[in-house]
């Protein structure tokens, strides 16, 4: 495709450039709060299982299915819990705050959706302490949702109770790790807990617990509206739906973009992001944050436009795009930046290496 044609494929971030969209007003006047509606006349059975079909995966980097995950909570053990990770602390990554700052109440919504869907009627939010402007913008949605009855008792008639507490972090990397990130909210240093037991039935205050991200969130209230044919239109096979991908370092115009999994490298840097800066020639980029495998330019014998960001390539060398964060690196840029290896690649997250063939075996060689 031409990069002068692309478009953002705007779903989760539609109504950023809404006037008020970030007020309940904003957000009422462009559909918002109907998903719900909707959700409490369902069954949660039928919620689950309408999340499951759409093949909605995790957006916080393991990509679990989201339904799946749901429907491990069991039913005969009360209370459970509904959890947002919005420790976002990975560096290269800044979707979620965005997310958080422009459409608190989508957030909102689709985790109410969640929390009813798992019979929970106490929902955290797990906010990294740095990120003080959209603590507020969450504080400040979550008291119109109170005062317009659509958090608390009764929810908008339903016969349903629900509860938000917004939490703040103090800057604990380690808290975006889902188990650490509970052991916070109970009031303890933030260390991960040694699994199993899992977070399903082990997890806040020893109870079931689903904890999922806040771009997972936000696509919620998208299925439910829309149904899950309308997601599954969106990206591929296995990975259906949009993703933001951050892009940041050396490019023209660094920002979110929200684009339709198996959209090609090439588009999202050199189309969305205006190509490398100054018009310099690619040397390397991350394609899931810091913790990813970094790839590299034609200079390091990779041709890297044959990458898809779509999980399933990922499969093929045993990785997974993370955050989706790509950052950016020209040539002649130092290579400790990202200590790079000609003999092989770091292994990221999984402190692993997997030899140069893998990767050439996966992917197409530059002659």
């Amino acid at each position: 495709m031409s990069t002068s044609t692309l478009q953002e494929t705007k779903v989760v971030t539609q109504r950023f450039d809404a006037p008020d969209g970030a007020r309940l007003d904003g957000y009422r006047r462009t559909g918002g709060y109907e998903a719900l509606r909707k959700a409490l006349s369902m069954t949660p059975d039928e919620i689950v299982d309408v999340i499951k079909t759409s093949g909605l995966r995790g957006r916080g980097g393991a990509g679990f299915p989201t339904g799946t995950k749901w429907s491990f909570i069991p039913k005969d053990i009360r209370p459970s819990y509904l959890v947002c990770n919005a420790d976002e602390g990975e560096p290269g990554t800044f979707k979620d705050r965005e997310l958080m700052e422009r459409d608190p109440h989508q957030l909102i919504e689709g985790m109410a959706v969640g929390a009813y869907a798992i019979g929970s009627t106490e929902m955290y939010i797990f906010c990294r302490g740095e990120f003080a402007y959209a603590a507020r913008q969450l504080e400040r949605a979550a008291a119109e949702a109170y005062e317009a009855g659509i958090l608390g008792k009764n929810i908008m008639g339903s016969g349903y109770d629900l509860d938000l507490i917004i939490h703040r972090g103090a800057g604990a990397y380690i808290c975006g790790e889902e188990t650490a990130l509970l052991e916070a909210i109970e009031g303890r240093r933030g260390q991960p807990r040694l699994r199993p037991p899992f977070p399903a039935t082990h997890g806040l205050f020893s109870k079931p617990t689903v904890v999922n991200n806040v771009e997972t969130f936000a696509c919620v209230p998208h299925i439910i509206t829309n149904g899950a044919d309308w997601f599954k239109g969106f990206g591929t096979e296995k990975s259906p739906g949009t993703k933001m991908f951050c892009l940041s370092g050396d490019v023209e115009r660094p920002g979110n973009y929200e684009v339709p999994f198996g959209t090609p490298a090439r588009d999202l840097i050199e189309g969305f992001a205006g190509g490398v800066k100054g018009g310099k020639k690619l040397k390397a980029f991350t394609p899931g944050g810091a913790s990813s495998t970094q790839f590299f330019g034609p200079d390091k014998r990779l041709w890297i436009w044959a990458y898809i960001a779509n999980r399933n390539t990922w499969v093929a060398v045993q990785k997974e795009i993370n955050t989706a964060s790509y950052v950016i690196v020209r040539r002649y840029t130092d290579d400790v930046i990202f200590q790079l290896d000609d003999g092989a690649f770091p292994g990221g997250a999984y402190g692993y290496e997997l030899p140069m063939k893998y990767y050439l075996d996966a992917f197409q060689t530059y002659n």
